[in-house]
């Protein structure tokens, strides 16, 4: 057995995966937080689709994601504030920082997302970067890399501009 990605100290099949395989919903917006970091780690892209907001999924790059999640060695999960979210609330903002290195490049991608529940399922809607996009130790992200973000746009696409 091995602990969850996510933070949480539990066992990974008693924490984020059965969210991640289907078998349970997240009840609570931080629950899809984590969930969702932990879907990046072990490279479950399907299941970062499926949890966004249907109307916003046109704008992923699944392809993009994928390399991005696969390149990049995850190294924790910080909650830092959760504001509704809970089982009986419909919408929920959770801020987080996601650290992780990426070219030998140690990251932090620190955001405030926003979940609406809808049909009883919890969707990542949109997310908003606190402070500057990445906070970075070691050499500049280039143009054409992957923006840290996770948007799967090329870094000069995205919070290069």
């Amino acid at each position: 057995m091995s602990l969850c990605a996510c933070g949480t100290k539990n066992e990974f099949n008693e924490c984020c995966a059965p969210i991640i395989k289907g078998d349970e919903q997240a009840s609570t917006a931080g629950a899809l937080m984590r969930a969702r970091y932990t879907a990046y780690t072990t490279g479950d892209i399907d299941f970062i689709v499926n949890t966004t907001h249907p109307e916003h999924r046109g704008d992923m790059d699944v392809e993009e994601i994928t390399n991005w999640s696969k390149k990049s060695v995850w190294k924790g999960l910080e909650l830092v504030e959760e504001l509704d979210g809970d089982p009986e609330d419909t919408t929920g903002v959770v801020e987080f920082k996601a650290h992780f290195e990426l070219g030998g490049q140690t990251l932090t991608h620190h955001e405030r997302s926003e979940f609406e529940k809808v049909d009883d399922q919890w969707f990542f809607v949109d997310g908003t970067p606190v402070t500057a996009p990445v906070t970075r130790q070691g050499p500049k992200i280039g143009r054409n890399d992957p923006c840290s973000c996770g948007s799967g746009k090329k870094f000069k696409k995205c919070c290069g501009k």
